[in-house]
C-alpha cells in the first residue's frame, strides 16, 4: 500500500518517518491509520502531478476516515485537483463538502471565490454583464468569509474588494 516516493527529499522523508511514528503511538483505529496512509499517499501523488492516482488514494481515504475535520481536508484536496484540471463544477462541489464538515477552512472559501471571480471575468468578456455581476458578487461573498477567518491572507482579494467598492478601505 505505501506509495514509493519519487521525490525523496529530506523534508518528505522526515515527514513520512514522523507521521509513521505518531500513527504507531496514537490511540487510533486500524481504519483511521489506513485512511491516513491513503491521504498521505494522495498528497504525495498530488504534489507530483499524478492527479488520477491522488484521486484514487483520496477516495479510499474517504471510505475509511470518520473524523469530519480530517474528511474536510480530503474533500478540499479533491477539489484542488478538479480545479487544477479546469473542472470547476466538480471543484465547487468538493469545496462545499469540505466546508459543510469544517466551516473554518478559509482556503476552501478562497478557492470558491477564485472560481466565481474567474467565471465573472469570463462572462464579462462575453458581454454577459448580468451574469458577470452575479459571479463577482458571489466571489465577494466568499472572499469576505475567507478574510474574516484569515485577516492577514488573501491580500489580492482584499485589494479587489476595496477597489471595486465591495468593502471599505480602513
Amino acid at each position: 500500500m505505501p506509495r514509493l516516493q519519487k521525490n525523496d527529499n529530506f523534508i518528505d522523508k522526515t515527514f513520512t518517518v514522523l507521521a509513521d511514528i505518531i500513527l504507531k503511538i496514537l490511540p487510533t483505529s486500524k481504519d483511521e491509520k489506513q485512511a491516513f496512509y491513503y491521504y498521505r499517499d494522495g498528497m504525495s501523488a498530488q504534489s507530483e502531478g499524478e492527479y488520477a492516482e491522488a484521486l484514487e488514494y483520496y477516495y479510499e481515504a474517504l471510505l475509511l476516515e470518520e473524523d469530519p475535520y480530517d474528511r474536510s481536508y480530503i474533500y478540499y484536496n479533491i477539489g484542488l485537483i478538479y480545479a487544477s484540471n479546469g473542472e470547476h463544477i466538480h471543484a465547487l462541489e468538493y469545496y462545499h463538502q469540505a466546508l459543510e464538515l469544517n466551516p473554518q477552512l478559509p482556503q476552501a472559501l478562497n478557492n470558491i471565490a477564485v472560481i466565481y471571480h474567474y467565471q465573472g471575468i469570463k462572462a464579462a468578456n462575453q458581454n454577459k454583464l448580468n451574469v458577470s455581476k452575479f459571479m463577482f458578487e458571489k466571489a465577494a461573498k466568499y472572499w469576505k468569509k475567507a478574510i474574516a477567518l484569515a485577516p492577514n491572507s488573501y491580500i489580492e482579494a482584499q485589494n479587489w474588494l476595496k477597489t471595486t467598492g465591495r468593502i471599505s478601505s480602513d
